[in-house]
């Protein structure tokens, strides 16, 4: 398949809806991105790879970070991390106060910001460095060793992060994380504040796609299995309170962030990365689900 065409293809059938939607500009740094970008790239297990556009444009990748996390807390915990964490939608916003509430401190999932606070700090306890520990996770998936994080956007999101601090407050009420609350906040802030371009999410993605490839990077191991479990928990929790429409539109596991990427997998085939800054009311790039909707179309290759 040419996908180089493919690609080519989808961005200018998407192209009508460039302007739907904005950046997510309640965090001051990423107000400042021209929200008029679009890069795409998709690595198969053959070694296939196709980029179109600003494909090599580095953005904040915001929760996509939280799939990484997964990957090293389920290494370190195993399905003793299920003890703080759940493994279900959440159904409502992804920094809802309220549920956390009502359900005593557990977050529903690990894709919300609760749960991704939650293993902010098992990495906290558990890690020599957690951030360099972190970031050469991320540079050895990637296979790219000049990913950085980027401090100005981590002090942004600190500076405006009040619901992220209540929620710290209360998972620290209930006894959930171990940590000094701002320890675990800078932490949690700094791993959403990683930059990376589409084709190094693409690349990094490409080992959780082929499960039968031995997990083994910057000595975070996992088995075949912890790695399917992961794709589950991204195919059912990896959209905020969208992943139920992103099943149904696009039909691939995935994670999404509020910087405008979009990571997807179809199992045993391909990874692919999507960036466009303008975001639904979900917080999640218009342009992006228009595209995967379309690749999936195209290539009839959705898991279902």
């Amino acid at each position: 398949m040419d996908y180089t065409q493919l690609l080519e293809n989808i961005y200018q059938s998407i192209l009508p809806y460039a302007k739907e939607g904005k950046q997510a500009d309640y965090i001051p740094e990423l107000a400042k991105v021209n929200p008029d970008q679009f890069g795409m790239c998709i690595h198969t297990i053959y070694g296939e790879v196709a980029a179109i556009e600003q494909a090599d444009t580095r953005f904040s990748i915001q929760s996509i970070s939280k799939v990484f996390a997964l990957a090293m807390c389920l290494s370190i915990k195993g399905d003793a991390l299920w003890t703080k964490v759940g493994k279900e939608p959440s159904g409502t916003a992804f920094n809802s106060l309220v549920q956390l509430e009502v359900e005593h401190g557990i977050p529903r999932n690990p894709f919300i910001n609760a749960g991704a606070i939650v293993m902010a700090d098992i990495l906290l306890t558990h890690l020599g460095n957690p951030a360099a520990d972190f970031l050469q996770f991320v540079r050895e998936v990637s296979g790219t060793d000049t990913i950085e994080y980027n401090e100005h956007v981590a002090i942004s999101e600190r500076e405006k992060g009040y619901l992220n601090a209540a929620i710290v407050n209360l998972l620290k009420h209930h006894g959930t994380i171990e940590n000094d609350i701002e320890e675990v906040l800078h932490f949690y802030f700094l791993m959403c504040s990683i930059e990376m371009s589409c084709r190094e999410l693409s690349q990094a993605f490409l080992v959780f796609a082929n499960h039968r490839r031995r997990f083994d990077y910057a000595g975070v191991v996992l088995t075949a299995s912890q790695v399917k479990r992961m794709n589950a928990i991204m195919q059912t929790c990896g959209f905020y309170d969208e992943a139920g429409e992103f099943s149904y539109l696009v039909g691939l596991p995935g994670k999404s962030g509020v910087g405008g990427g979009i990571v997807a997998i179809y199992p045993l085939q391909y990874a692919v990365a999507v960036w466009s800054p303008r975001l639904n009311a979900k917080g999640n790039s218009v342009l992006g689900i228009k595209a995967l909707e379309l690749l999936t179309t195209e290539t009839q290759t959705s898991i279902f």
